[in-house]
């Protein structure tokens, strides 16, 4: 009882701050940005495969870079993305780090909608599963981080380890790229961008905290080239998951991947979870994993991701339909001659 009681001032505490007050719409503004973003920026990536006639999942050429930027549908997504980073950073500056990165779940609920109504694949059981434990793991975690979340100062020492161990994020992501990326699908490039997005932001509250402070020195110039380079790999990473999968995976994958990063470095690194009791901190890691599970499940159920699969001839269980599968087609169609739903060949 004593508990709950505890859940409860600090629920009523929580939202007398105004700074949650303002931060969560922001946060949720730059979430409904973010899914129609993605949206866009994924119709430019597809077109500009189909005029250059190859795919990019092993990644983009510099070709088709050059040409997303003459497509309208890439330009307008990215714009729409810039305004979503705009509002999330004026969250952060209201409202703590744990608190504001879960938010854009939301994204994921409508970019899935805004995606079915124009693929044609329309979600399916096991998607819809996956999609719930995204959603529902991150707005558990953010329930209590509502609560018990407050704000740290950032220290010198604490900001040389977040840039180390970025260092060290990046080297490793850069050899798999290197090395395997021919065999690299959407999972892995979405995981990667969500990664460096989540020091992405915590790099850019750090940033935003030291200019009003009026305390620009050379670490925070270093922080600032940090974000750049950081941002950059992590765009790449998102055009080229583009290519390989539906925009609803690429955006599970970052509202997932990305929260819980920047919530790992606000709570290990910057203390923000240090007055939770134990018993949250076991809630934290118990929705977090169920997040994950569903971009995993997602990864795998996902309708347009079978759908795609069996246009490459990728087998699927077993039995005739598996054989018939598994032999290449050319012409990408039913039988009957019509094109099938994501076909490039669709008109």
């Amino acid at each position: 009882m004593n508990a709950v009681e505890d859940v409860g001032d600090q629920l009523v505490g929580a939202f007398q701050n105004p700074g949650l007050l303002l931060g969560i719409p922001l946060a949720l503004a730059g979430a409904v940005f973010m899914s129609l973003g993605a949206q866009y920026q994924h119709r430019g990536v597809e077109k500009v495969e189909r005029l250059s006639g190859s795919t990019g999942t092993s990644g983009l050429s510099v070709a088709q870079l050059k040409g997303l930027l003459t497509r309208p549908s890439w330009i307008l997504g990215t714009l729409m993305l810039g305004l979503a980073i705009v509002c999330q950073l004026a969250a952060l500056v209201k409202a703590p780090l744990i608190v504001v990165q879960p938010l854009g779940a939301i994204a994921l609920v409508i970019t899935t909608l805004l995606n079915a109504r124009i693929s044609g694949h329309s979600p399916t059981r096991q998607s819809i599963t996956a999609i719930v434990c995204c959603v529902g793991g991150i707005f558990l975690f953010v329930f209590f981080a509502a609560i018990f979340a407050t704000e740290q100062d950032i220290t010198d020492r604490e900001l040389f380890v977040i840039l180390a161990i970025l260092l060290v994020v990046i080297i490793i992501l850069g050899a798999f790229w290197l090395i395997l990326r021919h065999r690299m699908r959407a999972l892995f490039y979405v995981i990667g961008a969500g990664i460096l997005y989540g020091f992405v932001a915590t790099l850019a509250k750090v940033v935003i905290k030291r200019i009003e402070a009026g305390n620009f020195e050379w670490i925070t110039a270093i922080c600032v080239l940090a974000l750049i380079a950081a941002s950059a790999v992590g765009a790449y990473f998102v055009q080229t998951a583009y290519s390989s999968g539906p925009p609803d995976l690429v955006i599970a994958g970052l509202t997932v991947v990305d929260p819980l990063i920047a919530v790992l470095i606000g709570m290990v690194i910057l203390g923000e979870a240090s007055a939770a009791p134990p018993w949250v901190l076991v809630i934290f890691g118990v929705a977090g994993a169920i997040a994950v599970w569903g971009v995993i499940g997602l990864a795998r159920y996902h309708p347009q991701v079978l759908s795609d699969s069996q246009e490459l001839g990728i087998a699927r269980g077993s039995g005739p339909a598996a054989g018939a599968a598994a032999t290449p087609s050319n012409d990408q169609t039913q039988p009957g001659g019509d094109p099938l739903p994501g076909s490039t060949n669709t008109p």
